[in-house]
């Protein structure tokens, strides 16, 4: 029997670009990917095609899956001969169970490998703004659960040593137990007016802090409702967080944004709207392949329309491998987007925007197959054409796993539509997650890019609060600026 490999995974303290290259590979390439409810839903974006997503999630007072039965799994997948990621909040050696993990995977000869990654009391006390350790504050740091297997859960451990003998200690999930704790450090000898910082949701846009002290922090948490998953800091460094910290200075720290897609890859203004500190999800997924082989003669034709880049890519690729010189052709090239007349012109040939066309009757539209009704209609005021499948887009059923986590968990207050098609798909997809346009819009703010994404959205059956007067990520970002500031 041909056994498989099981990686145990490290997926950092939530925000995904602090999950490892490594570890990112790993995910990657999974046949089956065994995820904890700590894991932000967006790295299961990075899966194969027809990966396998198990939710092994625990909630407070909850478990859905015993930690004897995730063993099984593992073991039953990797005799299976998968390629199987089990993905852990922060890093799988702290309090996150990897040894018994492993124990089970080495007693039936299952190789495996342990990824580590960073760990929330590290990553999510930086990210409110305060290091574990300080020359002048603390030179000593302790990572401590803030609960165990004993009959209360309160957790059982050295006192003593704990309470004067560590500088900084992080207790991990500890909240409900926060007046148990603060009382033994007090009555072991710590100062009552040590500071104390609690993190909520660390390194995401959630991320909200409490301050305080061991004899008033425990009152403070009832009074503002504050629970797990959260990270308390105990110790002089906590007194460092003073305001907020650089990561909740980000100009859209805080905007939990769904941005529809309509092709494979992640987009410009998706990026950059990542980049100043927004939580982005652009859903729904797609997988791209080209088609091998174009059944058409190129130079039959006056007029080349793209409707993208990768249309443009595909083209000059067929031209290569039928051994045709651009040169040859009488044609004029034209992009239906900025992004498309770049790509012509990349390639050493004048692009021109369709707007730009005259009539003719010897015009040929290439795109994907998503788009091949919609530019029937869009064209047809030019006269007859012929449209050319260059690639086929592939919607990833996958991608509603995440939708309905980030939906379950209250990250979207925006929805962002860039284009008609885009309302269209999304509107489609979200009925597995039994959204409606009428629910999604009582969720979030609705913004479309214009005139067209405008008229599909209120079609159907949107609110929209904001149609952007310029389609671009300047004036969306400005927008998103003003909402962020109005929370």
């Amino acid at each position: 029997m041909n056994k498989g490999y099981v990686y145990l995974v490290g997926a950092g303290p939530g925000d995904i670009r602090l999950m490892t290259v490594k570890g990112q590979q790993c995910l990657e390439k999974a046949d089956v990917v065994l995820y904890d409810r700590l894991v932000n839903p967006l790295l299961l974006e990075t899966t194969k095609p027809g990966a396998e997503l198990v939710y092994c999630g625990k909630l407070p007072d909850r478990h859905l899956l015993r930690q004897e039965a995730i063993n099984d799994l593992l073991v039953t997948y990797g005799l299976a001969g998968k390629k199987v990621v089990r993905l852990k909040g922060g890093d799988p050696s702290v309090f996150g169970r990897v040894g018994e993990e492993a124990e089970a995977l080495e007693q039936e000869g299952i190789p495996y490998e342990i990824i580590p990654g960073i760990t929330a009391g590290i990553g999510a006390t930086t990210y409110a703004g305060v290091p574990v350790t300080h020359r002048d504050h603390g030179a000593s740091f302790a990572m401590v659960t803030g609960h165990d297997k004993s009959p209360n859960g309160q957790p059982l451990i050295d006192w003593s040593g704990l309470a004067t003998g560590i500088d900084t200690i992080a207790f991990y999930m500890g909240v409900k137990n926060l007046p148990y704790i603060c009382e033994q450090l007090i009555a072991h000898g710590r100062d009552p007016k040590t500071p104390v910082l609690l993190v909520r949701w660390g390194t995401v846009g959630k991320q909200k802090t409490l301050n305080g002290t061991l004899e008033t922090i425990a009152d403070i948490v009832i009074k503002e409702k504050f629970s797990n998953p959260a990270i308390t800091l105990v110790g002089e460094v906590a007194k460092l967080r003073t305001k907020e910290s650089w990561f909740e200075r980000q100009l859209l720290f805080g905007k939990h944004i769904l941005f529809g897609r309509t092709t494979e890859g992640a987009s410009e203004i998706a990026n950059e709207l990542t980049s100043l500190g927004a939580d982005v999800f652009e859903y729904p997924r797609f997988y791209t392949h080209q088609q091998e082989k174009a059944q058409i003669h190129f130079n039959d034709y006056e007029q080349i329309i793209f409707r993208s880049p990768k249309a443009v890519f595909w083209f000059f690729d067929q031209l290569k491998q039928q051994r045709i010189d651009i040169r040859t052709l009488q044609a004029q090239l034209y992009g239906a987007s900025s992004k498309s007349i770049r790509a012509i012109e990349s390639f050493a040939c004048l692009g021109f925007p369709v707007d730009k066309m005259i009539h003719s009757e010897k015009r040929l539209v290439i795109g994907s197959n998503a788009w091949q009704h919609r530019e029937q209609q869009r064209f047809e005021s030019y006269g007859s054409h012929d449209f050319c499948v260059s690639h086929y887009d592939e919607i990833i059923e996958q991608s509603n796993f995440t939708c309905q986590r980030i939906l379950d968990e209250d990250r979207v207050d925006t929805i962002v539509f860039p284009s008609a098609e885009s309302v269209k798909v999304v509107t489609e997809q979200i009925v597995a997650c039994n959204e409606t346009p009428e629910t999604l819009s009582k969720r979030a703010t609705v913004i479309c890019f214009g005139k067209s994404s405008y008229k599909a959205a209120i079609d159907f059956g949107y609110q929209v609060e904001v149609t952007l007067q310029e389609p671009t990520k300047e004036a969306l970002i400005e927008v998103l600026k003003h909402t962020a500031n109005e929370k």
